[in-house]
């Protein structure tokens, strides 16, 4: 009796569990026939959601915001039916892909790298996906981000010359003018970085204008000039002069320590005027106006008092030390004393000669026959000696009338172990070639390069200076010295025959 009652309970304990796996067959059955079914998708998300989810595309074009670039970047795909992926696109371009990264409701993929410059655009904003079961295209606005613009080549190129506009994503664009006009012929970089075409003529606006699929960008055309440096400062009337800098052409006006220059000529890339000097009545700056900007010096020309360390003239800062390897010279013939020499026409003033001839390796010193002595100046004015060391530069006057290979200028303060090595014959670290200048020159070398000496590198290769005070004491008042050394472990091609005048310190910026 009692068995019996027993198999009767199991029987109703196994009733229902029967009926569950009854019912679970057809339900298997569903999904076994999903693994077959055609992918849809939902939404686009990004794989790591902080510091929120992030929700890049429900498949509306008029609503959904682009997505720009990512290459890299992995994205989840939400959806059904997803698992079996066969081939998967973003703007017509193949991803790869990780079958364990893929899920019936999801999938994570890498956006691949896209050059939007060389894609079909019918497949542009378009996410591709198949599966063993079918396939589905999804609006996924993945493009390049709004276009820039940073720089023109040649804002003075002529028409027909060639020019490029400097950028990021200058793809897919649609329109393009320059100044105004409307370029209809023009070649974009394959990385979107340049548009390169030809200068259409003159026109009267100021602004170059990219449209693009993603964008559109306006930049103003500026060319505000600039000075970097003058061949002399101090020269003759008569002489040419040449100011280098940037943008100097289509000059409005132009003027030389106060005097208006009429007549003048810009190098075709803007980058140098010369000019006639007239005869001038003051010392005072540079000044260049161009239709972008004027652009003055903080320094004047025509000025050797200001700043002056020695000029070597019996009325001006003489300040020689009277003894070295230089030589006191005038350029007057008719001056006496001391003697005239005509090897450095251009100069009727006072001035020190340096000659040596080929120097052994090691040969040169601050002494005898190599230097110019200097007693101590003013070098920087005590309240700017916390000016940044590149604010102000020591400049002087230099004619090479023969060929200069191999031996150093070293200028030295007297305070401290800090120099500059002047080599205008050094090309490149292993090239040299012959300098010589065509009557005289002004040099300009910032604080800033002052080095101290380094045990390995040597003088003048170690750590430049922080502040104007390590190169002239706490007063800003120093001696210098102008000396040649050789540095090479051989004897120098030529010897030095060299003057110098008109060293000074002033501020440039």
């Amino acid at each position: 009796m009692f068995i019996m009652k027993t198999k009767s309970f199991i029987r109703l304990c196994l009733l229902p569990l029967l009926l569950a796996i009854v019912a679970l067959i057809p339900a298997c059955k569903k999904n076994n026939d999903n693994v077959g079914a055609a992918p849809v998708i939902t939404s686009v998300r990004m794989y790591n959601p902080s510091p929120k989810d992030t929700l890049l595309s429900t498949g509306n074009p008029n609503t959904d915001p682009t997505w720009s670039g990512r290459s890299g970047k992995y994205v989840v795909i939400i959806g059904q039916n997803l698992q079996n992926a066969t081939h998967i696109e973003f703007d017509g371009v193949t991803a790869g892909f990780n079958p364990a990264l893929l899920a019936p409701n999801s999938a994570v993929v890498q956006v691949p790298n896209i050059m939007f410059s060389s894609i079909d655009t019918t497949k542009l904003y378009t996410l591709s996906y198949k599966t063993t079961g079918g396939s589905t295209t999804f609006s996924f606005k993945l493009g390049p981000a709004a276009p820039t613009i940073t720089a023109i080549s040649n804002v003075f190129a002529s028409p027909g010359d060639s020019v490029h506009v400097y950028g990021t994503n200058l793809f897919l664009i649609h329109s393009f003018s320059y100044g105004g006009t409307a370029i209809t012929s023009f070649k974009p970089s394959a990385d979107g970085t340049s548009i390169g075409f030809l200068m259409p003529a003159q026109t009267p606006t100021d602004q170059v204008v990219v449209a693009t699929k993603t964008g559109t960008v306006n930049f103003k055309i500026v060319a505000t000039p600039t000075i970097i440096s003058i061949s002399n400062e101090n020269a003759n009337p008569g002489d040419s002069v040449y100011v280098y800098g940037t943008y100097l052409k289509n000059i409005q006006s132009l003027s030389f320590a106060g005097t208006e220059i009429t007549s003048f000529v810009s190098s075709n890339d803007g980058s140098s005027v010369g000019f006639v000097l007239p005869t001038l009545t003051q010392a005072g700056p540079v000044s260049v106006t161009t239709k972008f900007g004027t652009t003055t010096t903080t320094y004047n020309v025509n000025d050797i008092a200001t700043g002056a360390i020695s000029n070597w003239e019996w009325s001006g800062a003489f300040n020689w030390a009277w003894w070295g390897g230089a030589t006191l010279t005038s350029g007057n013939s008719s001056s006496g004393w001391p003697p005239y020499n005509p090897d450095f026409p251009g100069n009727t003033s006072q001035y020190m000669v340096l000659k040596t001839g080929s120097l052994a390796s090691g040969e040169g010193n601050t002494y005898s026959n190599y230097a110019i002595l200097m007693n101590a100046a003013q070098w920087v004015p005590a309240a700017n000696l916390g000016d940044s060391p590149a604010n102000w530069a020591i400049k002087f006057e230099v004619s090479v009338p023969q060929s200069w290979n191999g031996g150093t200028i070293d200028i030295q303060g007297g305070f401290g172990s800090y120099i500059y090595r002047w080599e205008p014959w050094q090309v490149t670290a292993t090239k040299t070639t012959a300098y010589t200048t065509k009557r005289w020159v002004t040099v300009t070398i910032p604080l800033s390069a002052f080095k101290a000496s380094d045990p390995t590198l040597g003088d003048g290769e170690g750590t430049a200076i922080s502040k104007i005070s390590d190169l002239t004491g706490p007063t800003g008042n120093t001696s210098c010295t102008i000396y040649i050394h050789n540095y090479s472990k051989t004897a120098t091609t030529t010897g030095l025959y060299a003057a110098f005048d008109n060293v000074r310190v002033v501020k440039i910026k």
